[in-house]
């Protein structure tokens, strides 16, 4: 009997973003040990959040004079991959691992992406517009909610289907946003779980479009919902 690889059953795109993100942070921990750039690596991690990272300022500037340069909007999209340091990443990866091989498993490729995604993109853009001292935000937490809003989904509808009660599918949002809140008043909050939440929301709202069934399913719930 053949071993198999661990990860074998995950989506390849759910690896791929992994990858991705354990590459970068790869990259500067060479660099930082003086592996790699010689005296200028030491910089790159910074030199990446500058060009890659979400700033707070700048997007409301780009609201504020109703300019989107696709440059600038390549953050949303690109911040993600860069991490403030090995544990911030890590973290952010496993959470991707974990919801992504649950989500993968019953979204397509694509569906795991557009989720992935859309709640980057909705989380940082919530961030930027609503925390008023919002400095920069970087790691893929928010998306990785998404990908937590994906799963309370996918139990939602089971839920929904055994005639249980369908508030026990956020339970672990639940959680993890208590934990969020005890860390915000023992350490202080950079408001980044306003991205978090907004991702989460983005990622339950999107699996209803990308689901199997998702749309259908959804057209039927506002036709129930419309009834007297």
């Amino acid at each position: 009997m053949r071993p198999q690889s661990p990860v074998n059953d995950i989506s390849p795109v759910v690896v791929a973003l992994v990858a991705l993100m354990v590459i970068v942070e790869g990259v500067f921990a060479a660099a930082q040990a003086g592996l790699l750039g010689g005296r200028l690596g030491i910089g790159w991690r910074v030199a990446a959040i500058e060009d890659y990272a979400v700033f707070g300022s700048l997007l409301k500037l780009m609201w504020e004079q109703s300019s989107w340069p696709p440059e600038q909007l390549m953050r949303l999209l690109s911040y993600p991959f860069v991490h403030g340091s090995f544990t911030h990443m890590i973290f952010a990866a496993a959470i991707t691992l974990a919801l992504g091989k649950y989500v993968g498993d019953r979204f397509r490729p694509w569906a795991v992406l557009a989720v992935f995604f859309a709640a980057s993109v909705a989380g940082a853009l919530a961030w930027g517009l609503l925390v008023r001292e919002a400095g920069v935000l970087l790691g893929a937490y928010p998306a990785a909610y998404g990908l937590i809003g994906a799963f309370s989904y996918i139990l939602w509808v089971q839920l929904r289907a055994l005639g249980e009660p369908q508030l026990r599918a956020f339970q672990l949002i639940g959680v993890l946003l208590v934990i969020r809140l005890v860390l915000g008043l023992l350490f202080g909050s950079d408001g980044a779980w306003v991205a978090e939440l907004v991702g989460f929301c983005t990622g339950f709202l999107v699996s209803f479009l990308v689901s199997p069934g998702g749309f259908a399913r959804l057209r039927a719930t506002i036709r129930g919902a419309g009834r007297p």
